[in-house]
């Protein structure tokens, strides 16, 4: 009996957890069925299956507008991403690695000052920011984003991972100053493979926001051939009198398409990276 109900009481909640599912990916499946869809059925209603399929709004989506095909600009946006995702995390792990482990005179207030700037919002540090790459001379190209990457102006990213070092003994940094390692090493060697969930957790967040921003895009490049897929959707709207949708729900539904198959590669560390703070005991 007491079996029975147990195994009752875990196929009802397995059939709320995929009812609850469906109800939270139902925008993402309409989205990808309304690529099949003419722009009479959409206007139609919100059912989710069309009365025929065909590919013809992929094909055509994938033209994309003024001779920029959408393999320009789902390249453009992996040579964006890609590289401040990786700058990010490099820059992060080495300023959160100082604030972690070392003493410096100035160290509180710094870190004050770090997560100070948490709280300013994105619109206020625009303005500054694009005075200052109008003077390198770097807007109209991704480098404002590397440069912000390089610098480790995401403080999100180094709190996490200065709350993450902290929960590593320091009995391990000095096991290996004993054994001969300098501070570097002891961070590549020691504590970057404890890093491992933490650092695939900033990634992904990081690849998530960059992929998805579309106002610094906006800001910082303003040529057609450099555009990424977030601002090449908003651009096939304006491209045309009468908007065809499925062709744009097609494109979406591609773009949706590298960010889902990344979580579902990452989810086990991802989970893990923020789940933990430090070695389990």
């Amino acid at each position: 009996m007491l079996l029975t109900k147990k195994r009752l009481t875990s196929t009802l909640s397995f059939i709320i957890l995929v009812l609850f599912a469906f109800f939270l990916c139902y925008p993402l499946l309409w989205m990808f069925f309304a690529s099949f869809k003419t722009n009479a059925e959409i206007y139609a209603g919100a059912n989710l299956f069309p009365r025929e399929y065909s590919l013809d709004a992929f094909r055509d989506g994938w033209k994309g507008v003024a001779n920029n095909t959408f393999t320009r600009f789902f390249a453009n946006s992996f040579i964006l991403v890609i590289p401040t995702a990786l700058f990010t995390i490099i820059s992060s792990t080495l300023v959160a690695y100082g604030f972690a482990r070392f003493e410096f005179r100035g160290k509180k207030i710094l870190f004050v000052i770090l997560l100070s700037t948490l709280m300013l919002p994105n619109s206020i540090l625009i303005i500054p920011r694009y005075t200052i790459f109008r003077s390198l001379n770097v807007l109209d190209s991704y480098n404002p984003f590397y440069l912000m990457a390089v610098f480790a102006c995401y403080p999100f990213f180094t709190y996490m991972l200065v709350q993450f070092i902290r929960g590593i003994p320091k009995e391990l940094d000095e096991s290996a100053l004993i054994d001969g390692c300098g501070s570097f090493r002891t961070l590549v060697s020691i504590l970057l493979p404890l890093l491992k969930p933490a650092l695939f957790s900033a990634g992904l967040f990081q690849f998530l926001w960059t992929y998805n921003d579309y106002f610094n895009s906006l800001i910082y490049i303003n040529s057609v051939k450099k555009f990424p897929v977030s601002l090449a959707l908003r651009l096939t709207l304006d491209a045309e009198n009468v908007i065809i949708w499925k062709n744009v729900m097609a494109m979406s539904s591609l773009a949706v398409l590298p960010v889902v198959l990344l979580f579902f590669v990452c989810q086990k560390y991802f989970v893990e990276g923020i789940a933990t703070t430090g070695l389990k005991g």
